[in-house]
């Protein structure tokens, strides 16, 4: 029978990081004593000294650390470009019908477009060959 899933407060996963860092006792001898598998006390040992310094920063430091507001620009900019393109057209139309509805000269790559368009982008620059009579005698 399959034990449910435990979820663990931040206060036991620091307790048992601590103990860990500490050193006294092994990870078996701490994965028995908390009743948690060793790997999972080596990563929440991992994690502590990994963020540590966090505890410390500055609030400065805390807000230099948040998202980058250009690239957030950036990817605001992507979006409208991609917004404008796609409300004329919809996936609901025939392959052949979304094909012609690709625009070399937007802004947006062909690339994007047909990733939009639910297109695979060979089938954007195939240019059908005529055949000839002879192959079908």
């Amino acid at each position: 029978m399959k034990r449910p899933r435990r979820n663990h407060s931040a206060k036991f996963k620091a307790t048992v990081a601590l103990a860990a860092i500490r050193g006294e006792k092994t990870l078996v001898e701490l994965s028995e004593q908390y009743k948690v598998h060793p790997n999972q006390i080596g990563q929440w040992r991992m994690e502590l000294l990994e963020r540590a310094a966090e505890v410390f920063a500055t609030a400065a430091e805390k807000r230099d650390a948040g998202p980058d507001v250009k690239t957030l620009h950036a990817k605001i900019g992507q979006l409208a470009l991609e917004n404008d393109f796609w409300p004329a057209r919809a996936r609901s139309h025939r392959r052949c019908e979304r094909k012609t509805m690709i625009d070399a000269m937007h802004e947006l790559p062909i690339v994007r477009q047909a990733h939009l368009l639910d297109l695979v982008r060979s089938t954007v620059y195939y240019q059908p060959q005529p055949t000839s009579d002879t192959i079908w005698r």
